[in-house]
């Protein structure tokens, strides 16, 4: 059975955490171990972060959408942003590297995506903003497939 929630909400940096809630509230049916919990956490935190941060340059007119789906024991998400889009997403998927050093961002955002996921696509325009889409097939799904 397929289950999805949508989810939208002005690019205010109060909001990531909202956003981490949310979608680990509703993930949470599907009976996640703590550590896939965890790091889907932390793959929407640092994705809305990135969209609030680098998409609108913390401006609070911005929207950052998240859709997430269930089925079979895999959780998609997407989260988007219709800001200013990505220059070099290869350059940017770059461990350390960041546009906002004075901000002290680490630069490891997309890295920690791609270790916590088992998919990760992103696709970026100045005139679309950013889509990133992460797919992470859960442990008790694997199971059942072997």
């Amino acid at each position: 059975m397929r289950n999805e929630m949508n989810l939208q909400f002005s690019a205010l940096s109060q909001n990531e955490s909202f956003a981490r809630v949310t979608v680990a509230a509703f993930i949470a049916q599907l009976d996640p171990t703590m550590d896939e919990l965890t790091e889907i956490k932390t793959v929407v935190s640092e994705a809305v972060t990135n969209a609030i941060i680098h998409g609108y340059e913390n401006d609070a007119n911005g929207i950052v959408y998240i859709s997430a789906t269930l089925e079979e024991g895999v959780v998609r998400l997407t989260i988007r942003d219709e800001g200013t889009g990505i220059h070099d997403v290869e350059e940017a998927r770059q461990p350390l590297y960041t546009t906002k050093p004075e901000l002290e961002r680490s630069g490891m955002g997309f890295t920690i995506m791609e270790n916590f996921m088992d998919e990760v696509s992103i696709n970026s325009s100045r005139e679309f903003g950013t889509t990133v889409k992460l797919t992470k097939h859960l442990l008790k799904s694997k199971a059942l497939c072997n």
